[in-house]
């Protein structure tokens, strides 16, 4: 039978140096030469079969220790280079496998400098967030990349476009939509610019929700869309022509730093002009007043999706217009925040949108169901949240579909303005919750995630609370 030969140079050495040995005394134990050894840590000669057993006989190594990676290091490796910063970097997993079998000490490093830097990353949102919530302008939770550097736009500005609205408006006087607005945006489409709207099966379009061929002028949806995410597909490529110019102005007034993050808020700018056509501002306004902001009747009067109608309500507050000041935040079931906007900018600082108590979470388990609460805040702000789970693209059999949560909510204040007024006020909707846990000081929550960073550990051996972290 032919002997077994196992190159691994590297972890031999890792070996020898966490002994403390030089290569001359790792050699006299395994009866070879020095030479050879440097030859099999610099893997140009196998470790055999007899190697194996004189390196576990003698130094009491573990042999897995020098077996294959067995996807240890290579998987923490490809969760590393799975982060945005670093996502494109290495194409494929060949060369992280290659780094782990090599160099498994460098690929330690590169593993311990990356958990570090996202422990830092956190603690310093952490404190941008404390400070931002004690009225400290600080730039420590500063973003980098472009995605990321839009939504942090959107959250600390007013959502609304004035010039997208009124363009909107202007545009939809001259079409004539009348019960039929997808009807309408198509001829509008195919008679002014030549483009023709069609509907994709999955089989022909399985990764893409739409696509525009500018040879055939033709406009692709997927049939994986709802009819009102269609309708907006069809809007937004009607307000990229018919508001171009609005856009391109509302564009320039952004303070962003790259050109691929204007692409991307050239993009978010589209999608409000979709909503502004879909639900042209003074109609949706007056609509809203009458029926005391209710969304799902919102959504019923103008053809949209409940999230289309949420949308829309947070860019209604604005000078002259006595409407509450909605703010509006989504998140996936993993608690991944997809989105957060408002007509003031988001109450990071007062509201936060992290805590674990919010319906926004507790909708998953109630699909479709709308969830209202009056949620405390620590320092004594009082909002009511309207939350409910709403479906992205359709899937087939045994594909598993994406929801989200949606959360819009406005200060109590408010609350009596609208139809969910009586509802948030009742005992049983109270939720007593924080911006974040590592920034949330209530003792006992059964809830929290994290020991806040204002406080020291409370470690008593003969007293535990509630919380599996207490504090002092």
């Amino acid at each position: 039978m032919a002997e077994r030969k196992i190159f691994a140079g590297p972890r031999v050495r890792r070996v020898r140096l966490t002994l403390g040995l030089t290569q001359t005394a790792m050699a006299d134990g395994l009866g070879i030469s020095p030479s050879y050894l440097n030859l099999i840590e610099r893997n140009q000669r196998p470790l055999t079969v007899q190697l194996l057993l004189r390196l576990a006989a003698v130094y009491k190594v573990d042999l897995d220790q020098l077996q294959g990676d067995g996807g240890g290091l290579a998987g923490q490796l490809r969760e590393v280079f799975a982060d945005p910063l670093l996502s494109g970097e290495i194409p494929g997993d060949q060369e992280l496998i290659e780094m782990s079998e090599g160099a498994p000490n460098a690929a330690l490093g590169v593993i311990k400098l990356f958990r570090a830097y996202k422990e830092q990353a956190g603690r310093l949102s952490d404190l941008a967030d404390l400070l931002a919530r004690e009225g400290h302008e600080t730039s420590l939770g500063r973003t980098h990349l472009p995605m990321d550097e839009v939504r942090q736009m959107l959250e600390t500005r007013p959502f609304v476009f004035a010039r997208i609205d009124q363009a909107a408006e202007a545009f939809m006087a001259t079409l004539e939509s009348g019960d039929d607005l997808t009807g309408a945006l198509k001829t509008y489409l195919r008679a002014t610019h030549g483009i023709v709207v069609r509907q994709l099966p999955v089989h022909v379009m399985p990764t893409l929700r739409r696509r525009y061929d500018r040879h055939s002028m033709r406009l692709f949806l997927s049939e994986r869309l709802s009819v009102f995410d269609r309708t907006r597909e069809i809007a937004q490529e009607v307000a990229l022509l018919a508001l171009k110019d609005e856009i391109a102005l509302e564009l320039e007034d952004l303070p962003l730093s790259s050109g691929e993050a204007r692409r991307i808020a050239r993009f978010e700018l589209a999608r409000y002009g979709a909503h502004a056509l879909m639900m042209p501002f003074s109609t949706f306004l007056a609509t809203a007043e009458r029926c005391r902001y209710d969304i799902e009747l919102l959504a019923a009067r103008f053809d949209v999706s409940f999230e289309q109608a949420a949308h829309r309500l947070v860019t209604l507050h604005r000078m002259g217009h006595a409407v509450p000041a909605f703010f509006l935040m989504e998140a996936d079931h993993a608690g991944n925040v997809l989105r957060r906007a408002g007509a003031q900018g988001f109450p990071k600082a007062r509201f936060g949108g992290l805590c674990p108590k919010l319906g926004l979470h507790a909708a998953f388990s109630q699909p479709g169901q709308v969830l209202v609460e009056r949620v405390e805040m620590p320092d004594g702000h009082a909002f009511f949240t309207v939350c409910r789970t709403i479906e992205g693209p359709q899937g087939g059999f045994g594909e598993r579909l994406r929801r989200t949560a949606l959360l819009i909510g406005c200060e109590m204040a408010f609350a009596g303005d609208t139809v969910y007024g009586p509802a948030a006020e009742l005992p049983a909707a109270l939720v007593a919750a924080g911006t974040a846990c590592r920034l949330c000081e209530r003792q006992g929550c059964l809830s929290r995630a994290e020991p806040p960073v204002t406080r020291p550990l409370g470690l008593d051996e003969m007293v535990t609370g509630l919380s599996a972290f207490d504090f002092q």
